[in-house]
């Protein structure tokens, strides 16, 4: 019986494509090592003797490294790996001094070859499988090795692709119990990697399996498959990724219980940085604009960055410059590189520091913020290799700060990285650090919803509240104009803003019913799940009000107030003012999940680079917009355990009433969706029937990965994979909200069937070991009690950015659906009719940018279909400028005749060309009725002349005229 398991598949494909990257293969019963040998000594000595000419003048002297190594394995045990680990690089780059030198001095071993000493072509790159360690019987079988000079350097745990309850979860956590039972198999360890043959997740010694994460690139995002696992290896598993990996992107920290854990750069860091050092190297451009989404690590590649940059010889011991727009993000920075042990490092915390620094031709890591460049004047340093990386660049760097910065160092590289998408008013940021040689202004993008399906940050979804709990601004703002009657705009916006909405912020009654909300909302929903809340509220004076309110529900240890106590002359806020170190010992206890200490009001502060993984719900009282908004809301998505599904926004201004438009951003990757369980049963049989239909004639009789594969072509772009998974993703949660329900018997045999062949090609959250880390079981009781079907604008509805929740207007809008399809047909037709004219050219762009918005979510059927029908409006009112193709043609045929005509050896150019550029000149100059004006007919004569005489020296007055007189009929 022909089948796909885990050898024929996962594991066959895997070293057929490490073959192709490079990789030796060599059966792990040929290796030469003992019973209790982790490195495979043979290939240590021979690397030892290739890349040190100490040591191939006494072979021996490899004894004694080999010996010091071989000790540092054997003591390795699980409590203390990830420091022996630590330790082995140390021995590789640091404490890698022995006395071989002449008189026994001091001479520096290389065990590696690397970018920095120049010899990467000398290691030795070997990839094995089914390795045992021990070697004897009862020793863990590792499915994949691979060895760089005889030491393991990577271990990947495959399984089969085929079974719905194995997915690569069960390989990653098979690898942290071998991390517990053969520790030394990982002291020299890399990275570990895992995959199912659908999915390929990778991760550092130690790290739980659900923080595994996987390898993209540019161009191919995609999951699911034996294509997208082997485009990942393809890309991550190079020789020289391997030790770049090992040398610069790899840190040892230590959190704030003194424990250390390793961090290994996560694909769009690597991306990021090395396009930075790349960009350095080459010494062009000299700026680059970085947007990756809030939460997903811009700091760690500003870290990797900087190290790299220092470490290269070929950059001459460069200065790097960490620019930060606030204090608290300095700290925060500064804290971070130092947990991290990241050497030559300075803070410059003065601006006489500062400027010190660099006039002093200081070259180190130097960290500081934006604000220290205020009082500076005229040039502080010419050198061209200061690197300067400005965090959270969007918000300081127009103004004079930004200018400022670049008169002191006017040859310096500067590099922007925002966390937030570039507004579309904000152009200034593109200008500032945008480089041309980059298409879409950014050099490196990681956007929001890459970052949700990466899992490096979580969902976000809105919940709006009861109405009589909302500010119900457009009859506020009614009786704010009539108050306002007769006072100029300047008064009415003063007024406005110091009045109108505080007064109503203010209001007791209503923050008492906020208040009340907020405690049972928070005890009924959060509190259960292990998670903390933030409330913000519109000032100072508000915290202290709710403060109150929330004690009396919920107790005065609950909660606490952080917030600036500056300027508090009255000692108001006296209660609640703390020296730096006293807030970070409260914002530590938010962070524990044992402590009593559940919810903060802020007003603030903690809006922006604040990270506590356990905060769920911001309570949102306050209005706000854009940048600000952005930042603070992502508070919530940050990944914690396997419970905590999405961030949740409590909306009680009535902000996210159109995400859209509350996000006003260009890129497209805020959504606004609506569930509805009802809308969803009732497509279940039309869903299953589209599923289907994507693997007709599937040749499912040919075995191993190559067969499987090639089930999965039937999908041959992305963009079909991500309907089929949306669609099943779909079809999946429907089938399990409803059944069973007896209208699922008659279709069930052929859903069973889809599943299985499903599960070869399944997306990243699908079933197995992930099914409840994408949903579980809480957040399914949590959606379902708020959810009233029928009713679309029900008090408890969810609005959700993720992205892979279905619009629930489909049957609603199914007529609207039908007819924006029939305009757009028509729409596409017209533009295709008129292909070359530019005028259609930015129709076509028109059209592709709104059909991706509608994609995105970001506006509905029927804004969809009014959009259309303005396309297509505009696309008429074209076509009345354009001449129809049919007249083009005539016109261009009866030029061709004449100039074929009267073409001979003196014609300097070939008939074509000549009827090209008539026609292209005449179109432009001529309009309707340009026969029957003076004016036009000169105008075309004009350009004939142009044409004819001057650019082609055809000084013959019969042509003209005749070329004249078809140009009079046919254009």
């Amino acid at each position: 019986m022909l089948d796909f398991n885990e050898s024929n598949t996962t594991e066959q494909m895997l070293l057929t494509t490490l073959q192709r990257n490079g990789w030796e293969y060599i059966p792990a019963e040929e290796l030469d090592r003992d019973e209790s040998d982790v490195m495979v000594e043979s290939m240590v000595r021979s690397a030892l003797i290739r890349l040190n000419p100490e040591i191939a003048q006494d072979e021996s002297r490899a004894d004694e490294v080999i010996y010091r190594l071989r000790t540092l394995f054997l003591s390795a045990n699980a409590q203390n790996l990830v420091t022996q680990n630590e330790a082995f690089k140390e021995l590789v780059f640091e404490k890698n001094s022995y006395p071989f030198g002449e008189n026994g001095r001091q001479v520096s071993i290389d065990l590696f070859g690397t970018e920095v000493n120049g010899k990467l072509d000398q290691n030795q790159y070997v990839v094995t499988n089914q390795w045992v360690y021990p070697k004897k019987k009862g020793g863990k079988r590792l499915d994949l090795v691979l060895l760089v000079n005889g030491f393991p350097f990577a271990i990947g745990e495959l399984k089969t692709p085929v079974r719905a309850a194995i997915t690569w979860l069960d390989g990653a956590q098979d690898i942290n119990k071998y991390e517990q039972s053969i520790p030394q198999m990982f002291v020299s360890n890399v990275f570990n990697f895992a995959t199912e043959g659908r999915c390929y997740r990778y991760g550092s010694v130690c790290m739980p399996a659900s923080k595994y994460g996987p390898w993209h690139t540019t161009e191919d995002k995609s999951d699911g498959s034996l294509a997208a696992v082997q485009t990942s290896v393809q890309d991550m598993i190079t020789p020289y990724k391997m030790m770049d990996l090992f040398q610069f992107f790899t840190l040892y920290a230590t959190d704030s219980k003194y424990r250390k854990y390793k961090v290994i750069a996560r694909y769009q860091q690597y991306e990021g940085a090395n396009m930075i050092v790349d960009r350095v190297r080459a010494g062009y451009p000299k700026k680059g604009l970085i947007w990756h989404f809030q939460g997903s690590g811009k700091s760690y590649l500003m870290e990797f960055a900087a190290v790299k940059l220092r470490m290269l010889p070929d950059l001459m011991n460069p200065t790097v410059l960490i620019v930060d727009d606030r204090l608290d993000l300095e700290s925060q920075i500064t804290a971070q590189f130092h947990s991290s042990d990241v050497g030559n490092l300075e803070s410059a915390s003065t601006r006489e520091q500062l400027m010190t620094m660099l006039r002093q031709d200081i070259r180190k890591i130097i960290i500081t913020t934006i604000f220290r460049f205020q009082e500076v004047t005229g040039e502080l340093s010419l050198r061209d290799n200061i690197i300067v990386m400005v965090d959270e660049c969007h918000r300081t760097q127009e103004g004079d700060l930004g200018i400022k910065m670049r008169a002191a160092l006017p040859n310096a590289f500067f590099f922007g990285l925002t966390g937030t998408p570039i507004n579309r008013i904000d152009k200034n940021t593109f200008a500032t650090f945008g480089a041309t040689e980059d298409r879409s202004g950014y050099m490196s993008k990681y956007s929001f919803s890459d970052s949700i399906r990466d899992h490096a940050t979580l969902p976000l979804n809105f919940e709006p509240v009861p109405v009589d709990l909302r500010v119900d601004k457009d009859t506020m703002d009614r009786e704010f104009d009539v108050l306002t009657e007769g006072l100029s705009d300047a008064e009415r916006g003063e007024l406005s803003r110091r009045v109108n909405m505080k007064a109503i912020m203010y209001n007791e009654a209503r923050i008492h019913k906020v208040c009340a909300h907020i405690a049972k909302h928070f005890t009924e929903k959060i509190r259960p799940n292990g998670y903390k809340a933030q409330v913000v509220v519109y000032d100072r004076p508000c915290c202290i009000k709710y403060k109150a309110e929330l004690d009396k529900l919920l107790g005065e240890k609950c909660s606490t107030i952080v917030m600036d106590t500056n300027d508090d002359k009255a000692d108001e806020y006296k209660p609640y003012r703390r020296t730096k170190d006293e807030e970070a010992k409260i914002l530590d206890r938010f962070r524990d999940p044992h402590d009593p200490l559940e919810i903060v009001i802020v007003t603030a502060k903690l809006l922006t680079g604040f990270d506590a993984p356990i905060l769920q719900v911001m309570y949102l009282d306050k209005p706000m917009k854009d940048h600000t908004l952005l930042q603070a809301i992502c508070r919530t998505n940050r990944t914690y355990d396997e419970g905590k599904t999405n961030g949740l926004i409590v909306d009680y201004i009535g902000i996210f009433d159109n995400v859209a438009k509350a996000l006003d951003f260009d890129e497209g990757s805020m959504k606004k969706v609506i569930t509805n369980i009802e809308e969803v049963k009732k497509q279940i049989p039309a869903l299953l029937r589209k599923c289907l239909s994507y693997f007709m004639g599937v040749d499912r009789t040919v075995e191993g990965w190559e067969g499987l594969m090639a089930a999965q072509e039937c999908l041959p772009t992305n963009k079909e994979k991500d309907k089929f998974a949306a669609d099943y993703q779909v079809l999946n949660r429907a089938w399990n909200a409803i059944s069973p329900d007896p209208i699922l018997t008659a279709i069930q045999a052929d859903y069973v069937w889809l599943s299985k062949v499903y599960e070869s090609i399944k997306p990243t959250n699908g079933g197995g070991g992930l099914i409840w880390a994408a949903l579980g079981p809480k957040t399914m009781e949590i959606v379902n009690s708020n959810l009233d079907v029928g009713q679309v604008h029900d008090e408890e509805e969810i609005l959700s950015l993720d992205a892979e929740l279905i619009d629930s207007f489909i049957e609603k809008y199914k007529n609207a659906k039908t007819a924006s399809k029939k305009v757009e047909i028509d729409l596409v037709a017209r533009i295709h009719q008129h292909s070359d004219d530019p005028k259609f050219v930015r129709l076509g762009d028109k059209l592709e940018r709104l059909r991706e918005q509608h994609e995105q979510g970001l506006i509905n059927s029927i804004e969809f279909l009014k959009m259309l029908l303005e396309l297509a409006k505009e696309a008429a009112q074209a076509e009345k400028e354009v001449v129809p193709e049919e007249e083009i043609d005539k016109g261009k045929a009866a030029l061709t005749e004449l100039f074929n005509g009267v073409k001979n050896i003196n014609t300097p150019v070939i008939v074509e060309r000549v009827v090209t550029d008539i026609d292209d000149i005449v179109k432009i100059v001529r309009f309707d009725g340009w026969q029957n004006t003076t004016a036009g007919r000169q105008e075309v004569k004009k350009a004939l002349r142009s044409v004819v005489w001057v650019k082609y020296k055809i000084k013959d007055k019969e042509v003209f005229d005749k070329a004249y007189s078809y140009i009079e009929q046919y254009y």
